[in-house]
């Protein structure tokens, strides 16, 4: 992904919510699970991840191999990652 792709990702984010929270289980299966399905129903979803720091960056770059996205940005608890979707 290139700079003018991401920071148009950027921008489409700004007015979204977090579609997935993870609290202090961390990453679970069923996390993995449920933001496989909002990438497929959304493409660029924003993710809540309540832990310090180099845990939260630890988890975006975790979530984004499991679920083959790519991480477009992450601001204090709230990172955002995408997928295309090839069926749309």
């Amino acid at each position: 992904m290139n700079a003018a792709e991401k920071k148009k990702l950027k921008s489409q984010a700004h007015a979204l919510k977090p579609v997935v929270t993870i609290g202090q289980l961390g990453l679970t299966e069923a996390v993995i699970k449920e933001t496989d399905i909002a990438l497929n129903a959304h493409e660029l979803i924003k993710i809540k991840i309540r832990a310090n720091k180099e845990q939260r960056l630890e988890i975006q770059h975790q979530l984004c191999q499991e679920t083959h996205a790519e991480p477009v940005q992450m601001i204090g608890q709230i990172a955002v990652i995408y997928r295309k979707n090839l069926d749309k």
